[in-house]
């Protein structure tokens, strides 16, 4: 028996290294790209080939050679004074993504909490089967409702505005599947007092529902702000004019002998994400626990 006690941390001590391994794969890249942000222009290309390091092949030819660095020579805020100085294009297309994702987010948990709160707390005739609707348009690919939102917003005028980019986003099904999730894991003896009380459905919604379910709503707007941040497809397709398309356009817009300039770009694409999981990480967590969401 005491054979067996001292040697049963084994397996958590391997899945620890395991999952420590992974998390440091995970991380290297991201270290790379900050570090290299903080690279004078000079140093980034020789370490990417770009200022003449050659090598032979064996094939008797030349070819660019890589060196990874991950600290650099010296500190340089060089590529964040271009990005930001020299480059209004990046400044422009970062109000252009904020002016879309946060009218999506404010505009998809309102409609999503509403709708969550009738199919989890509301009993109706064919709640279950409007329900299994919303899951079968969330399973749906992206590319199968792409030729119908086409055609939906080109007949009604909005192409190339802002609004066929909003709207769809706005009534999305992500929304509402994962608000009903948590909200069903509220007891309805809290609703059922309330009523008892006198309290509208209203009353029970706002001052109720509503603060319980905040690490859900919270969980919700990280990843709703992650997913329309990211959106590549959308503008590509409903934004013609250059003057319109976010920020997650900028980097193909980069020359590839700028490389210190995209990796400072990606830092300052990126920090608006992390900083909201920071500052929404335990309801986060909480929130996606509870509504069963699993990646």
């Amino acid at each position: 028996m005491q054979v067996r006690k001292r040697w049963v941390w084994l397996p958590r001590l391997a899945l620890s290294l395991w999952l420590g391994s992974l998390a440091i794969l995970m991380l290297v890249p991201i270290l790379l790209t900050v570090t290299n942000s903080l690279m004078t222009e000079r140093e980034i290309g020789l370490n990417y080939g770009l200022l003449g390091q050659m090598v032979d092949t064996a094939s008797g030819g030349k070819d660019a050679f890589v060196n990874l660095k991950i600290l650099p020579d010296w500190l340089s805020l060089e590529q964040y004074r271009h990005v930001l100085v020299l480059a209004p294009k990046f400044l422009r297309m970062f109000w252009n993504s904020a002016a879309m994702v946060l009218p999506i987010i404010v505009g998809q948990v309102a409609v999503a909490a509403l709708a969550a709160y009738a199919f989890a707390k509301l009993r109706f005739f064919g709640r279950d089967k409007l329900f299994l609707v919303y899951l079968m348009t969330m399973l749906m690919p992206f590319q199968v409702t792409l030729v119908p939102n086409y055609m939906v917003i080109d007949w009604l005028g909005l192409m190339n505005s802002e609004a066929a980019i909003i709207l769809p986003g706005i009534f999305g099904a992500f929304g509402v599947f994962m608000l009903r999730q948590f909200m069903a894991h509220i007891p309805f003896a809290y609703t059922e007092a309330a009523k008892m009380d006198g309290a509208g459905q209203w009353t029970i919604f706002l001052r109720i529902i509503l603060p319980l379910a905040k690490p859900g709503l919270a969980a919700l707007v990280v990843l709703l702000f992650v997913d329309y941040w990211n959106m590549i497809e959308q503008p590509i397709i409903f934004l013609q004019e250059a003057a319109r398309q976010p920020l997650s356009l900028y980097l193909s817009y980069i020359d590839k002998e700028a490389r210190g300039v995209a990796f400072a770009a990606s830092v300052l694409y990126m920090t608006p994400m992390v900083l909201l999981f920071l500052y929404a990480e335990s309801y986060f967590v909480e929130g996606v626990q509870l509504s069963g969401i699993k990646g």
